[in-house]
């Protein structure tokens, strides 16, 4: 099992910058990617951004040049850095663990954090 903790979401103004932080814990070695997803309001779950043990990245194309994702593998946390943030990035936004080569090994869940956008 791997538990995520995840930090930093709010409320701030169209144009601003959030930080939000995912801690993992447990068996980090089964897992080989970290990310974010968000989920709005009768939207379905999406993929924001994605990091792989190998330093690969990848971005939903609404949020390519906006956010960033890092990771402190030392600390075995991943953060996603989200600057001009509009009302549209408004959502839960949950922290995904995954390995993406050995599919039986379950995907997991942070609890979710808010971000909310107000114009």
């Amino acid at each position: 099992q791997v538990q995520l903790v995840e930090s930093g979401g709010g409320l701030v103004q169209a144009g601003g910058s959030l930080r939000l932080s995912c801690a993992a814990s447990g068996m980090i070695f089964s897992i080989n990617a970290m990310g974010w997803y968000r989920q709005a309001p009768g939207k379905r779950r999406e993929l924001v951004a994605q990091s792989t043990n190998g330093g690969r990245t990848n971005y939903a194309d609404s949020v390519k040049g906006r956010f960033a994702i890092s990771r402190d593998n030392a600390k075995n946390t991943v953060y996603l850095q989200m600057n001009s943030l509009k009302p549209e990035d408004t959502a839960v936004y949950y922290c995904n663990a995954r390995n993406t080569v050995q599919t039986a090994i379950p995907n997991y869940w942070g609890q979710g954090t808010q971000v909310t956008v107000s114009s």
